[in-house]
């Protein structure tokens, strides 16, 4: 069995990528048309409030596992949580630093799952922090581990 306790001391709370994205008005509105948004300030570049659907950052991804982070099995998606901490101007330069939130683990009727939390939070050009995006992958720990 794999040692989660180790993991979570090499991995936990070290940034192992850093990623720059720019949101284009475009694809946010189109973004917010397909969640059904139906305020103006999601819709309409012009609008004073105008920002991003606060669940678009789900979208934004870099690297998922840190460089070395051993094989566990095969990975299936846990679910996705969004903070938002200030609204997302579409067309300002944004910086994704990722990092390991969290790693723990249950026990399922096929044995035992490692689930990874990989966070990437998001700064603005002047290192506001605007939102987080938190990842679950789920792994069915693997015999041979």
């Amino acid at each position: 069995m794999l040692d989660v306790e180790a993991l979570k001391e090499k991995y936990l709370n070290y940034e192992f990528d850093r990623t720059e994205f720019e949101i284009k008005p475009e694809d946010a509105i189109k973004f917010a048309r397909l969640c059904g948004e139906t305020g103006d300030r999601f819709l309409d570049a012009n609008d004073p409030n105008f920002q991003a659907p606060n669940n678009y950052v789900t979208c934004l991804k870099g690297r998922g596992i840190p460089e070395g982070f051993p094989k566990i099995g095969v990975g299936m998606d846990a679910g996705q949580a969004v903070e938002v901490l200030t609204p997302i101007k579409p067309g300002t330069p944004l910086v994704g630093k990722t990092h390991l939130h969290e790693i723990y683990t249950k026990t399922g009727r096929s044995g035992r799952m490692i689930f990874l939390v990989t966070r990437i939070e998001f700064f603005d050009d002047k290192g506001t922090h605007l939102a987080n995006s938190d990842s679950r992958i789920v792994f069915r720990e693997r015999g041979d581990s």
